[in-house]
């Protein structure tokens, strides 16, 4: 399933850093930014969440926010969190399931692992629509950060430096 700008968002709900339940209805009203990546504490989703943390001004504010979703536990990305700071919500997808619905998952990823997510980014609007939809197929590229701000000026979500 490949989604597109204009489709409805699927709904989720996962687990936090804080072990707390969170879902797409809970960023109802605003702009969601959502980043999927294969695995904590490697280079590239390093790279991709410090770009975020780095300029978060961007993504969160009153109008959007942004989260990060992979399968690891919420144990791992609570360490990686605080190790790398990052100022947005981590979210546990051990069950495949956000993955699958956003078409963002390698069935069968490197060193004979199978279920992981695809680096991938979606601006979902207000109103839960997908203004903005990236899967990348190879893991060693990160997301258009141009093209996600250019999407949430469009939006007017203020992303500007």
């Amino acid at each position: 399933m490949t989604l597109k700008k204009g489709d409805k968002a699927p709904s989720f709900t996962l687990i936090n850093t804080d072990k707390k339940p969170v879902s797409l209805e809970d960023f109802k009203g605003k702009n969601l930014i959502i980043h999927f990546f294969p695995a904590s504490f490697t280079g590239v989703c390093t790279t991709q969440l410090c770009t975020v943390r780095d300029a978060i001004h961007l993504y969160s504010n009153d109008k959007a926010e942004v989260v990060a979703i992979s399968v690891d536990l919420p144990h791992t990305q609570t360490k990686f969190k605080e190790e790398q700071k990052l100022n947005f919500q981590l979210l546990s997808d051990f069950n495949k399931e956000a993955m699958r619905a956003y078409g963002a998952i390698y069935e069968e990823w490197i060193l004979g692992l199978k279920g992981v997510a695809k680096r991938a980014a979606f601006v979902v609007d207000a109103n839960g629509i997908i203004q903005y939809a990236e899967v990348l197929e190879n893991a060693g590229e990160l997301p258009n950060f141009a093209a996600i701000n250019e999407t949430l000026k469009e939006l007017g979500v203020s992303a500007s430096a």
